[in-house]
């Protein structure tokens, strides 16, 4: 299929720029980049039909979504895989790579080529599973790492069930180091953070909450760090979200270990005051942080040492969070709203485009190994096509994911994704 698309603003987080210019698409890659806004290209070889007129919006390597929870199986309620990829489509998301927490967790081949094929034959967006670094994500015994690799898990984590035993980890993380595989940590030490709902200090004890401490991420970053040294093997920290684990996380960077780090959308976008009221769609894990915190984190982005950043997608149904705060279920669904959620950063001066493309595609792709992520000739015609300054009231029952947790919903933003194109292939286009 070929597909021209003209007088589009391109954002490219390669090269840190945003100009005017055109993208030929040809057999699902982009045949070529043109700096003029109209090339001139005859119509037998790209007839009217094939042709997108982008009318100045903008056009950006698709996002790389890493630790979206697809309740599949188990849980199927609250998320499936053509809902989930509806989702993501409509969020300009071109790649998902799924966590492991599921029901049974994905931790034997059979469960993830289940994971795989169910993901082909629902998803318009490509799908990449992660699989569970222990045995039931109990942190008692390593899966089979090199068979599930093979299967075609891109990662390993046991996602928020932090593995305790520091032997178990280790054995795990050099077993891993051998094979090349990346290891995708829950930066928290399971003790101190368990049971807790926000983060400590004056407000979560004048709403009487349970708290932790921001020591606990710090905590648990030194750790993985020190086994990171040891081992040698490649590590993610999923979410970084307090200021106290930013100098542990550059001075791993700078003794050169293979280690980068994420961030949720939430936490860079909300603080703890967010929870207002007890308000459960804004409780997710780890727990929402303080204003100076968040503005550390944006910082953090912006000059590269938080490398990616991520939706979190967690589908909690209404049951799940119709509860009180404390024994509410944590996490909120993404995938949908992270562009124009995101997009605030930069309306406010925060975040340019391509540092935020830069978070959001290129680095994620880099960090798996996939030829996405970029805007150049050659590469996947994975794109998205947005406004960022289309104004938007959000809905949430508007919203195509099953379960409709989202802390946004009311919210007055401003963005929209118009089109989303997997392959060169058209998989969105909004009304």
């Amino acid at each position: 299929m070929t597909t021209l698309i003209t007088n589009a603003r391109l954002v490219n987080p390669e090269s840190r720029t945003v100009t005017l210019g055109a993208i030929l698409i040809l057999g699902g890659v982009i045949a070529e980049v043109f700096d003029t806004p109209d090339p001139e290209i005859s119509a037998e070889s790209v007839p009217d039909e094939a042709r997108i007129d982008a009318r100045g919006k903008y056009i950006a390597p698709g996002i790389v979504d890493i630790g979206v929870k697809i309740c599949e199986p188990g849980e199927r309620h609250k998320e499936s895989y053509g809902s989930a990829g509806q989702a993501a489509a409509a969020g300009g998301v071109t790649t998902i790579v799924t966590r492991p927490d599921t029901s049974p967790a994905v931790d034997t081949p059979e469960t993830l080529e289940f994971v795989r094929r169910r993901a082909n034959e629902a998803a318009p967006v490509h799908v990449l599973p992660m699989a569970a670094l222990t045995k039931g994500r109990l942190g008692r015994e390593m899966t089979e790492i090199g068979f599930l690799m093979d299967a075609g898990a891109v990662a390993f984590s046991d996602c928020d069930r932090v593995v305790s035993d520091t032997k178990v980890l280790s054995r795990a993380m050099t077993y891993a180091r051998a094979l090349g595989a990346l290891i995708v940590g829950h930066p928290q030490d399971p003790v101190l953070s368990a049971g807790a709902a926000t983060t400590s200090g004056k407000f979560a004890s004048l709403r009487g909450l349970p708290s932790v401490s921001p020591m606990a991420e710090r905590m648990g970053l030194d750790r993985d760090i020190a086994l990171v040294e040891m081992t040698g093997v490649r590590y993610h920290a999923d979410q970084i979200t307090t200021s106290r684990a930013l100098p542990p996380l550059d001075r791993a960077k700078r003794n050169g270990f293979d280690v980068t780090a994420g961030i949720s959308m939430h936490h860079l976008t909300l603080n703890e005051f967010d929870i207002a009221d007890y308000r459960t769609f804004f409780k997710v894990k780890p727990p929402l942080r303080a204003e100076d915190d968040r503005v550390a984190m944006v910082e953090a982005v912006r000059t590269g040492l938080i490398d990616i950043i991520g939706s979190f997608h967690t589908p909690q149904d209404e049951e799940s969070k119709r509860l009180p705060f404390e024994e509410a279920a944590s996490g909120a669904v993404g995938l949908e709203t992270m562009l124009p959620v995101l997009l605030r950063l930069y309306h406010s001066g925060e975040l340019d485009l391509p540092t935020l493309f830069r978070a959001l595609s290129l680095n994620p792709a880099k960090r798996l190994g996939l030829e996405c992520g970029r805007l150049e000739k050659g590469a996947p015609a994975d794109l998205v096509l947005f406004d960022p300054d289309k104004p938007i009231v959000l809905d949430r029952f508007k919203l195509l994911s099953k379960s409709k947790n989202t802390p946004f919903d009311g919210a007055r933003l401003q963005g929209k994704v118009l089109q989303t194109f997997v392959n060169g292939t058209s998989v969105y286009r909004s009304a």
